[in-house]
């Protein structure tokens, strides 16, 4: 489960994990927060300047391989951040007075 939220603040994307024990011991839990700074690292270029983005990791990571978390995580911030875009967009409109 992947959160975005957009801001308009001039930094880079920030990254937050939330790993539960239902993930595993702490050897696994942390392989796992490893991997998924190391996707989200290759992903910050292409996260908008600004974002805050909180991954929650369920159990199945635990045993998805470095490729399948890649791809999980490069969907979730594309669907999360054009979804978070247009709400952000949507609620500039809204405050300026230029809705429709």
């Amino acid at each position: 489960m992947t959160h975005v939220v957009l801001t308009d603040e001039p930094r880079r994307a920030r990254f937050g994990f939330i790993v539960s024990k239902r993930v595993g011991n702490a050897v696994t839990r942390n392989t796992v927060r490893r991997r998924l700074k190391a996707v989200c690292a290759e992903a910050l270029p292409d996260v908008r300047t600004g974002a805050d983005v909180v991954i929650r990791v369920l159990p199945s990571a635990a045993t998805a391989s470095f490729q399948e978390l890649r791809a999980e995580v490069t969907r979730c911030l594309a669907r999360r951040s054009s979804a978070a875009s247009e709400r952000s967009e949507t609620e500039r409109a809204v405050r300026t007075g230029q809705s429709e």
